[in-house]
């Protein structure tokens, strides 16, 4: 519904993304008066431009019904293998709520087709509902956590589901009682004479007063100074990947009044070279022709480690050469012998026919003794002809968005430096910093299912603070 003076509300949420969303229904369910403050003409925000996807596990219903067991601790492990600084409070709350959040998504008419998509993807092409999304089957994660697929994407065709995921959180967001306010920009944070958030002033000069204020702003990536700041490599090397309102002005409110950073340095950044899934059987090898990436990994961690190469390239052979789905990277050339393609890249003399050699001998065997290579992908890579690929930018096009933002706590309360929290004052979203931290250590549907799952949570935890 919409409202044209809010005034006053127990609670007001910043940004009408999943984040957001979530935030707002859950501390409304608790009866709470709640405002949501949206700065653009209606919610969705970048949420919208996701594929659908949310990264959740320890045996949902969908894992269940496609034949998948799952269980928490697995999930637990693995996320924690992954992340560089793992919070642990934050990925146990996340993974032993996981199906529990499962069951709250459909409740709220986010609905996930029982079915499973076996291929190698970036997202599922139809409405499956279940796909591998992220390292789990990858050296070492898959020897130090029970591989499972966690992949849950909402019943839409191929990359429409974040549209249609905020469609529901619309229609959830009315039937909760939510008095959303579109338009409506927020500028500063208002606090009383000991530092607590009691409201928020907008760009119209209004004041909304309020109990508790969550930020759900989401992040920087068009904020062209603080990439600068933060993560160059994304500013200099990628197509940012978001919406106008991705400036990283709820990040700069929570700073504005004492609000902490966390791993602002953090970046997701890919340009695939898969589907199809062919191409995973070739070799990725840098500037001196050796490997350095398993294959077979998530594309984010793949992009990860080849942003720290000088040049590098993907090499496949006639039997496996195909033209990537997704149009990010480029094709260089095709040669009869290994020694001509050699020459071509530049790779010094001997190198790569040697990295060559030594994989194909091991493959054949079905073994890869240097990065593990899944045995899925793992075939030698001789018949002539050879291909090569551009991974490296230019050459290759790249696409990012920002992973870090306020610290917070488990119920999403923004901390000052000093580790005490900011009474009143909560962050969720891409504007605050919860479990990803980076490309290599990504999944798809991480982004969506944090966002929705710790929002829920400062939802119930602001609602909560109310007189």
């Amino acid at each position: 519904m919409a409202v044209t003076n809010p005034g006053h509300a127990d609670v007001v949420v910043v940004g009408g993304g999943i984040a957001g969303a979530c935030t707002a229904i859950s501390a409304a369910e608790t009866g709470a008066d709640v405002v949501l403050l949206e700065r653009s003409s209606g919610i969705g925000g970048t949420s919208a431009l996701a594929a659908g996807h949310f990264y959740l596990g320890g045996g949902t219903p969908v894992q269940l019904a496609s034949g998948f067991e799952d269980t928490v601790e697995a999930m637990f492990d693995y996320l924690m293998a992954v992340t560089a600084e793992p919070d642990a409070a934050k990925i146990r709350a996340y993974c032993d709520d996981s199906v529990a959040h499962f069951h709250w998504l459909e409740a709220h008419g986010v609905e996930f087709e029982r079915s499973f998509y076996p291929g190698k993807a970036v997202v599922q092409p139809g409405t499956e509902g279940l796909m591998w999304t992220g390292n789990e089957k990858v050296w070492p994660y898959r020897d130090q956590a029970e591989p499972a697929p966690r992949g849950h994407k909402i019943a839409a065709p191929a990359e429409q589901g974040g549209s249609q995921v905020m469609r529901v959180m619309a229609a959830a967001l009315e039937r909760a009682g939510v008095r959303v306010q579109c338009a409506s920009q927020v500028t500063e944070l208002r606090t009383d004479d000991a530092g607590t958030v009691v409201g928020v002033g907008c760009r119209d000069e209004s004041l909304v007063r309020a109990n508790s204020v969550v930020l759900a702003t989401g992040g920087y990536v068009m904020n062209p100074e603080m990439l600068r700041t933060y993560t160059p490599v994304l500013a200099e090397k990628a197509v940012p990947l978001g919406t106008p309102t991705d400036d990283g002005s709820g990040i700069l409110l929570g700073q504005s009044v004492g609000g902490a950073l966390a791993h602002m340095h953090g970046a997701f950044m890919t340009a695939s070279f898969y589907p199809p899934a062919d191409l995973l059987k070739g070799i990725v090898v840098n500037a001196e022709g050796g490997r350095f990436v398993a294959e077979d990994s998530y594309h984010g961690r793949t992009a990860a480690a080849v942003l720290r190469e000088s040049r590098s390239y993907l090499i496949v052979d006639a039997a496996i050469m195909a033209w990537p789905e997704l149009p990010m990277i480029e094709f260089i050339d095709g040669w009869e012998t290994i020694a001509e393609m050699e020459a071509a890249l530049g790779i010094p003399e001997g190198k790569l026919a040697a990295t060559l050699r030594d994989y194909n001998e091991a493959a054949a065997c079905g073994t890869d003794p240097v990065l593990h290579k899944h045995p899925d992908w793992l075939v030698p890579v001789d018949t002539g002809p050879w291909a090569a690929f551009h991974l490296t930018p230019p050459e290759a096009t790249y696409v990012g968005f920002t992973l870090g933002g306020l610290r917070t706590t488990v119920d999403g309360q923004v901390c000052r430096a000093d580790g005490g929290v900011i009474a009143g004052l909560y962050a969720v979203g891409a504007c605050a910093s919860t479990i990803v931290q980076d490309g290599a250590g990504y999944s798809s549907g991480t982004c969506l299912g944090e966002s929705s799952y710790f929002g829920r949570r400062a939802g119930m935890h602001a609602a909560g603070a109310r007189a």
